[in-house]
């Protein structure tokens, strides 16, 4: 009865969306204020059955309801609690449910927090918000139910979830993607509505604003929860692997990053309207590609969920209208946008244009490295892997020259600036990133490393000329907290980001070229050294867990003596699905992590086993950049003026 309820509450949402799609936009053609009022019972109706359904689907996982064949394919009676609820998004239907879900409650709160906004504008955004909800819950009912029954016979117990899956990671990282890659529906519904009213100043900008920033901010979160994820539960111990599916959630994470700052330029000088309007388009655009590449079957990966042809199909047909119907959009409307504010190549917004092009280009690269194998497969190419070397030929140098740029841009200033004053401000911080870049290797390594001297010289550059325009706003202030009071929260959030993407290209940087790492057979009583670091095995055990069995090793780690740490790595053998996990144990500071991964016995008795060992310095420095960033987003929201807006 629950999943007939929950399936029930579906159609009544695609109902619901429908009219919502529909009512409040022809209300506003036929000027009708009744009308464009229905927009939000709808939307408060259509959150209300969405919320019914997913907690119907979360009560049948709990109460281990196998004759839901999604709960069977995704859970067991022995999966813990905790698991039991993260199954829900553990699988394609479970996952799309949450993105509907997640939408209708991005649609509920543009409702509730966005009063100030023009009944006619606000109508559009809702209705367009309400088309995109139809298509993805049409999805769900027609292709990808999770509430399909098996009947009258059913599994006595569930096939169990992805062992992979089973991790807290996985609790917190999905959701928080999806509130980045659907919150740019926001976006693009801001952007349509503002094509359709005409309507492209900066008003618009301003209303659009902090929807674009928590989008990008949960975002750019979920893509540093998946990199920790990855790190700590696949027993590789690297961060990024130019995966598809990363690719897919980071080429609408950099066009998202490129409409942050294009919006705020938008905002405060009336520039690049049309261009803002294509980035909003090609964020979210990017975001229903992710979605075909996981949901499609096109990709292998862990990440990846489907493999039916059908739904690939459809979620193709999908993009195709949703792209199609909004470049039609902006070629019709596009034209008669123009912006009278005029700015030199010496100003800010020059600078904000040129690392927008660095970034469009960034996604590009990865959007070809990401299709260009599955275009030739599909044409009779053959199959061929796009990896590492690859993007980090191209992404790379053009993420220094980004980088370059947005250091300098601390020293323009908006409209135009003094090619004099320029050079005054920036030649002290050139010359010492330059030194420290210099210096760097030789203190911290055993001697020049060319990729550390760029790395940390450009970490230093943007550190040097964020310090000094900082500095610059208390020239003229008698009281130092008086003026820190006075700053805005967006410039904060401004600065904590840019400080998190510092961070980040330290992180990359250091762990990149003195990462150690060493894979050996040790038995009992073996040690070995790394990185001054003495690792002693001494053997492993047995250990149970809720729904597995485990092989624990022991290794003490030594340093001068003294004792650092015990690693407990382990290899899981899984029930249910008879499955092998690698569990690896990590002792982590700020500096450096030590990293213990057990492979295979390589003897019958189990007395030698092949173990990897690493030794990662300033390895959680990329995750802590990636947190500065989220916050920095989500501090730029607290600014005063969306209050007010």
């Amino acid at each position: 009865m629950i999943p007939e309820i929950g399936e029930f509450s579906l159609i009544l949402s695609l109902c619901l969306s429908a009219l919502l799609a529909f009512i409040p936009l022809y209300g506003t053609i036929i000027s009708n204020q009744l009308w464009m009022n229905y927009a939000k019972p709808l939307v408060n109706g259509q959150f209300l059955f969405l919320s019914i359904s997913l907690i119907c689907l979360g009560y049948s996982f709990t109460v281990d309801d196998f004759s839901v064949a999604y709960v069977a394919n995704n859970s067991n009676s022995q999966l813990p609690i905790q698991f039991k609820i993260s199954a829900i998004w553990g699988g394609h239907e479970g996952s799309l449910l949450l993105w509907a879900f997640i939408l209708s409650g991005w649609t509920l709160a543009v409702s509730i927090f966005s009063r100030a906004l023009p009944l006619d504008m606000l109508a559009r955004v809702l209705a367009v918000m309400g088309m995109i909800a139809v298509g993805f819950i049409a999805f769900l009912l027609f292709t990808s139910s999770p509430f399909s029954r098996y009947l009258p016979q059913f599994p006595a117990d569930g096939k169990d979830l992805n062992p992979l899956l089973q991790d807290f990671g996985l609790i917190v990282h999905p959701p928080m993607l999806y509130m980045g890659y659907v919150g740019f529906s926001v976006a693009f519904s801001f952007a349509i509505a503002a094509l359709l009213s005409g309507r492209l100043d900066a008003s618009w900008a301003r209303w659009s604003r902090p929807w674009t920033n928590i989008a990008w901010a949960f975002l750019g979160g979920g893509i540093t929860l998946g990199s920790w994820w990855a790190y700590y539960e696949l027993g590789w111990g690297g961060w990024w692997f130019w995966d598809p599916v990363e690719n897919a959630s980071l080429m609408p994470w950099l066009v998202g990053t490129a409409l942050v700052h294009s919006l705020a330029a938008t905002e405060k000088r009336g520039v690049f309207k049309s261009w803002t309007v294509l980035l909003a388009i090609f964020a979210f655009s990017l975001s229903l590609l992710g979605t075909f590449l996981v949901r499609s079957g096109v990709l292998t990966s862990v990440h990846a969920f489907a493999s039916d042809p059908e739904r690939g199909l459809f979620i193709l047909v999908l993009l195709c209208l949703s792209i199609g119907g909004s470049l039609t959009l902006y070629a019709f409307k596009a034209p008669n946008v123009k912006s009278d504010a005029q700015f030199s190549t010496t100003s800010r917004e020059a600078l904000i244009l040129i690392n927008n092009v660095f970034l469009t280009v960034m996604a590009m690269t990865v959007l070809l490295g990401t299709l260009y194998p599955l275009l030739l497969d599909a044409l009779g190419g053959g199959k061929i892997s796009v990896g590492p070397p690859y993007f980090n030929a191209v992404f790379v140098p053009i993420m220094g020259l980004m980088t370059l740029a947005m250091g300098a841009s601390m020293a323009f200033r908006w409209r135009q600036t003094s090619p004099l004053a320029i050079v005054k401000i920036l030649w002290k911080p050139l010359l010492i990133s330059l030194i420290i870049g210099l210096i760097f290797p030789f203190i911290y390594g055993d001697g020049f490393e060319f990729s550390v001297f760029i790395g940390i010289s450009l970490s230093c550059w943007v550190i040097s000329t964020m310090s000094l325009e900082f500095i610059g706003k208390f020239q003229h202030s008698k009281s130092y907290w008086e003026r820190l009071t006075k700053l805005s929260f967006s410039y904060y959030g401004m600065i904590l980001a840019h400080l998190g993407i510092v961070v980040v290209a330290i992180g990359i940087t250091l762990v990149s070229v003195y990462s150690q790492e060493r894979d050996m057979r040790m038995e009992k009583g073996d040690k070995v050294e790394l990185a001054g670091y003495i690792f002693e095995f001494r053997g492993t055990k047995i250990v149970k867990g809720a729904n597995y069995s485990a092989d624990q090793g022991t290794l003490l780690v030594t340093k001068d003596g003294e004792l650092i740490a015990e690693l407990n790595p382990e290899k899981r053998r899984y029930t249910v699905k008879r499955s092998m996990m690698t569990e690896a144990d990590i002792d982590p500071n700020l500096w450096r992590d030590l990293y213990v991964a057990l492979g295979e016995p390589l003897d019958k008795e189990g007395n030698a086993w092949a173990v990897r060992i690493q030794y990662k310095p300033f390895v959680r420095w990329l995750w802590l950049g990636g947190l500065l960033m989220t916050l920095g987003g989500l501090l730029t929201v607290a600014d005063k003026r969306y209050r007010k807006n």
